[in-house]
């Protein structure tokens, strides 16, 4: 089976890191958003990838070829950008003849699910999560049989709480680029895109069945807060939440869970819990918890809590909830003065 990732967004609710880098390259728990992503569908087996790329779409396809050269990978470009539908629909010829069907996984979503007991189910699967606000999402509505009877994006009476995830395991490869083609000929908009949900409920008026699957956890990697509690429940893997010794960074204390890149000077600091910490960072007389700092940043004389710093950034001052992007400084130090 063919994995097909979207990643042509702009990322407009994580800037000003996505002023630098696409969204999916943003980084969480020791590893871009892409990398979770992709580590674990090759973990379940898959070697074929298609990626849809837009904006920054150079840095995806530099970076997929450095860190997974063993993969097959196709690039497709999606400009303009005209929703997940449209996506799809450029890149239908690359896997409508796939006669195992093909898995979507939304290039800014990450799933905690068994993948390969999701791809060993039969037919149409679609990945879902019970919600507390479910008109801003697409939602999946079932029969008394637990077949999918409609799917309908972002409404505003919602008839269901269980949303879709950005995870896809369409069965028919030829029947979804059919139901694309009908989306773009007959310019089937929903809120101004073309929508995957629109196909896919043509495709169930036209008798294709397709189930659920419910997912531990999904993480909409696209803002701040959700960043962070992605950082956080991935970083309480048991790899992180074992304590280690750091002898190279003195009066230090680590909290773990910790992630802690190759080549960083730590002193003076308390690191921890939940702080995910990028190559080569500087790090001196500073708190910092619940955070991810980029590489080659560098900290000094500060408390940081919930706290987003790009690479190459730097900052030395007092106490603050951040959100920096790349190539940022910032020096509260000399107002004291």
């Amino acid at each position: 089976m063919k994995a097909v990732i979207p990643v042509a967004g702009i990322g407009s609710r994580l800037r000003p890191h996505t002023h630098t880098q696409p969204k999916s390259l943003v980084p969480v728990a020791g590893n871009t958003i892409l990398g979770h992503i992709v580590d674990r569908l090759r973990g379940a087996g898959l070697t074929e990838f298609v990626f849809i790329i837009g904006y920054l779409g150079d840095k995806i396809e530099e970076y997929v070829r450095r860190h997974y050269p063993e993969l097959q990978v196709t690039f497709v470009v999606q400009e303009p950008r005209e929703g997940l539908g449209h996506a799809l629909w450029l890149a239908r010829e690359t896997f409508r003849h796939d006669p195992d069907g093909v898995l979507i996984l939304l290039g800014d979503t990450i799933v905690d699910v068994d993948l390969p007991a999701l791809l060993a189910q039969p037919g149409t699967v679609l990945a879902v999560k019970e919600v507390k606000t479910p008109s801003l999402f697409g939602l999946v509505e079932t029969n008394a049989a637990g077949e999918v009877s409609r799917v309908v994006e972002k409404p505003r009476i919602p008839k269901s709480n269980y949303a879709l995830v950005g995870l896809y395991k369409i069965a028919n490869a030829e029947r979804l680029a059919e139901a694309l083609e009908w989306l773009i000929s007959t310019g089937r908009r929903t809120h101004e895109e073309y929508q995957l949900t629109d196909a896919l409920m043509h495709l169930i008026e036209e008798g294709e069945p397709m189930r659920t699957a419910a997912v531990d956890n999904w993480f909409d990697c696209g803002r701040k807060e959700t960043l962070l509690e992605a950082n956080a429940r991935l970083l309480d893997r048991p790899e992180f939440r074992q304590v280690r010794a750091y002898p190279e960074f003195p009066d230090t204390v680590i909290i773990p869970p910790v992630s802690i890149g190759v080549g960083c000077r730590i002193e003076h600091a308390i690191i921890g819990p939940n702080v995910a910490i990028g190559d080569r960072t500087i790090i001196r007389h500073t708190i910092v918890s619940d955070s991810i700092i980029g590489s080659y940043s560098e900290l000094s004389s500060a408390v940081m809590s919930d706290c987003i710093v790009g690479s190459d950034a730097s900052f030395r001052g007092l106490n603050h909830s951040l959100n920096l992007g790349d190539n940022t400084e910032i020096d509260y130090s000399q107002a004291r003065q």
